[in-house]
This record gives structure tokens, C-alpha cells and sequence, in this order.
């Protein structure tokens, strides 16, 4: 059975798309060109060793993600081999960094 749910959310010009089953896979790549808050928390996402917020949620079975209050970037994450990965409140990717965060579109 395939379920599928509406879209959750419009980032930029790309639809992420809500967990409706464990096998969301992406249908498009890009690269990210210059950066941005989106481009931010994916590459917290990436460090940690996840394409973005939707797969983790689906391995770590959470439905949040701890983000710093004041700019909304991602604070925490587990990797998948329960290691902590614990982030600042400011900017972490940095200009020469940015070319290497892939976008997932779904």
C-alpha cells in the first residue's frame, strides 16, 4: 500500500514533502549555490550523515528536531550511530562549504 500525504510545507521553490511511509525517496538533486537558512540546517543534516530533515526523522522515529529559539537552526542531532552532534547558534557553513550541500527535492 502506498499512502501518501499532501504536502506539508513549501521551502523556497522546493515541496517537502510529510512522512506518510518509510519509503519516501527523493526524485531530484541539486546543488546549492549560495547559502541560506535552508541551506544551514541541510548541511547540519548532512554533517550528521542524513540528506535532510525528512530522513531523519524516519530513522530516528522523531517528530522534532531541537533548533536554537533565536534563528531556528538546527541545535541537535543523533547520528545514526547514537553519537550527539550538537551545533551554534550561528552560521556554521561557510562560504567555501556550500557548493558541497545537496538538495533533496521529493
Amino acid at each position: 500500500m502506498n499512502c501518501r500525504l499532501p504536502p506539508s510545507k513549501l521551502i523556497g521553490n522546493k515541496i517537502s514533502v510529510a512522512m506518510a511511509s518509510s519509503d519516501v525517496k527523493p526524485k531530484s538533486i541539486s546543488r546549492a549555490k549560495k547559502w541560506s537558512e535552508e541551506i544551514e540546517n541541510l548541511y547540519r543534516f548532512q554533517q550528521a550523515g542524513y540528506r535532510d530533515e525528512i530522513e531523519y526523522k524516519q530513522v530516528k522515529q522523531v517528530s522534532m528536531v531541537d533548533r536554537w529559539p533565536e534563528t531556528g537552526y538546527v541545535k541537535k542531532l543523533q547520528r545514526r550511530d547514537n553519537t550527539f552532534y550538537y551545533y551554534n547558534k550561528q552560521r556554521e557553513c561557510e562560504d567555501k562549504e556550500v557548493h558541497k550541500v545537496k538538495i533533496y527535492a521529493y
